[in-house]
């Protein structure tokens, strides 16, 4: 067989096949649902992360405004709404409590840290 004869033939034979088969289909299917099942638990370690990350950095913005009280008053709050504006005595030391916080959050006398902070 010749050369041209037999790109012909391999020709002719390809032209009867038509896309992918059901097996094939189905491998890929699986594989893709096997990748996302990996990135939705990598998605739920980073959003507690996260929550973790938010909770120091909400925790430190009342430290340092609890110090800024404590450098101009001579003494720690009692509570997260000495620093909020408005009220009998506005301060204004933060505009509006950190989520996960309300008003009513105790800070600790010694130290100015706000309760259930790390």
């Amino acid at each position: 067989m010749t050369r041209t004869t037999l790109n012909n033939r391999l020709r002719n034979l390809r032209k009867d096949e038509g896309g992918f088969t059901l097996i094939e289909l189905l491998i890929v299917i699986v594989v893709l649902g096997v990748l996302a099942g990996i990135v939705v638990f990598g998605v739920g370690t980073f959003k507690a992360d996260s929550e973790a990350a938010a909770k120091s950095a909400n925790c430190k913005t009342v430290n340092v405004a609890a110090e800024a009280y404590n450098a101009k008053e001579g003494t720690y709050p009692a509570t997260l709404s000495v620093l909020l504006p408005g009220g009998a005595t506005p301060k204004g030391y933060i505009k509006t409590a950190p989520s996960g916080m309300t008003g009513a959050t105790a800070i600790n006398a010694t130290t100015g840290e706000a309760t259930g902070c790390p």
